[in-house]
């Protein structure tokens, strides 16, 4: 019986290149001589159109020019812009929780549900629509001051220290003291700092109003616009964000400055309410600035915390 007898399999590489320019690879294949032999038998010419599509268990690698970015790229993009919307997100959450809370807490001390005979309340009410609070949300709040299992929320502060010598101010408004104590110093110490002493940090910083401004403000104009408006403590710097403002300002006169910024065109999206300002911000290095930020992020993921203020330069 006659028997065929095919050679070691060894390796070799076939290059198909394109019709209309040669010079241009388009596929590269590494297949077996026997393979190749029985490939060749069948047919004259080895050609391949550019449409066909070849599926073999060898390795291939294909080459062709294309305009499209990376999906790694894309990939990243996307990441960032989830990541930043995330961010939007919740703060804007926070803020309609802090003024949910500060209405049932005003409704609860005034007596009463209409602003025009709770002038707290009234104010809460204006700073929230300031603040850019859904007006169904405060309607919810108000409503919810009078239910019989809604709890009385009170302010407190807490104090703390961070690395490299940052001090932290802790701004709390709950309706269960002791949760909110439990759950602030666990959040310090598991982060790397230390509760400080009432009083110790505090004194470090002076109370402001604060008006934060979406846009660039014009100093010299500003400044006419607070004393039509009888404001006498103003200081404006520059914002977070590029492009932004925030100004400075007694306690006492931040309606009053939030009415000047109003009269020169900049209402929309300008925020105004009361910080605590380091009186001498630090500079603290790289390492010891991300440490700190991580004290902060896991105190702002608390629901009965409301902000977060240090003096922190950088």
């Amino acid at each position: 019986q006659d028997r065929t007898i095919f050679p070691s399999p060894t390796s070799i590489t076939i290059t198909i290149t394109s019709s209309s320019n040669p010079n241009l690879p388009i596929m590269k294949c590494a297949i077996t001589s026997v393979a190749a032999a029985l490939l060749l038998s069948s047919t004259s010419a080895f050609t391949v159109p550019q449409t066909t599509t070849i599926s073999q268990s060898s390795s291939c690698s294909t080459t062709a020019p294309s305009s499209r970015l990376s999906p790694l790229f894309m990939g990243r993009a996307a990441i960032n812009r989830a990541a930043t919307k995330g961010k939007t997100d919740a703060k804007k959450a926070k803020v309609n929780a802090l003024y949910g809370k500060k209405i049932i807490m005003a409704v609860k001390q005034g007596g009463s549900m209409d602003p025009v005979a709770n002038r707290q309340l009234a104010e809460l009410i204006k700073a929230a629509k300031q603040n850019n609070v859904p007006v169904d949300n405060i309607n919810r709040a108000i409503k919810r001051a009078n239910e019989k299992d809604t709890g009385d929320f009170s302010e407190s502060i807490f104090e703390a220290y961070g690395f490299g010598g940052a001090s932290l101010i802790i701004n709390v408004l709950s309706d269960n003291p002791n949760r909110s104590t439990a759950d602030i110093r666990n959040a310090v110490s598991k982060s790397g700092g230390k509760i400080a002493e009432s009083g110790s940090v505090l004194f470090m910083y002076d109370l402001k109003g604060k008006i934060e401004i979406p846009s660039e403000a014009d100093e010299e104009e500003l400044l006419m616009a607070a004393i039509d408006n009888d404001v006498d403590d103003m200081e404006l710097v520059e914002g977070d964000e590029d492009g932004t403002s925030i100004v400075y300002t007694d306690p006492k006169e931040t309606a009053a400055m939030f009415e000047a910024v109003k009269s020169i065109g900049l209402e929309e999206g300008t925020k105004m309410s009361l910080t605590h300002v380091s009186k001498a911000p630090m500079e603290c290095s790289e390492e010891d600035f991300e440490n700190n930020m991580v004290i902060i992020d896991a105190l702002e993921a608390l629901d009965d915390v409301d902000s977060v203020e240090h003096n922190m330069s950088n």
